[in-house]
């Protein structure tokens, strides 16, 4: 018997929402002017260190809506009927911070985001949405 500890089995604690970041054809680059794509990404790690997985992602193929930011359930959020929150537009210190106090509380399933981010979110297709899970 194998002493070595089993990979698949979840860890203890906070659960954790991720939050992807696209970095696409669009988003993340000059084609969105104005915005600091690299400090956008920075504040983000940085203020949800220890609460939230933040990864930066391929193009999401919503870029009309760049930049675009999906927050996605913990398990935990999951359970509680929490599904992805796609988010576009997401292009001013504002709407990151609101990111990041909803994500730190928990995210979709376990916390209400902030009213304001209503006006960020939208519906990508379906075939969008799959792209992100597989």
């Amino acid at each position: 018997m194998s002493r070595r500890p089993r990979k698949d089995v979840p860890a203890q604690g906070v659960p954790r929402p991720t939050v992807s970041v696209c970095r696409g054809c669009c988003c993340g680059t000059e084609k969105i002017p104005g915005v600091d794509h690299a400090a956008q990404l920075t504040r983000l790690r940085s203020g949800l260190e220890g609460a939230a997985t933040v990864r930066a992602v391929e193009c999401l193929d919503a870029c009309e809506q760049g930049n675009v930011i999906v927050v996605q359930p913990s398990a935990e959020g999951r359970r509680a009927g929490g599904r992805p929150v796609w988010l576009g537009l997401v292009n001013d210190e504002h709407a990151e911070q609101d990111i990041i106090t909803w994500a730190s509380a928990g995210g979709p399933g376990l916390a209400d985001p902030p009213d304001i981010l209503d006006l960020y979110a939208f519906q990508p297709s379906r075939r969008v949405r799959a792209g992100l899970d597989g």
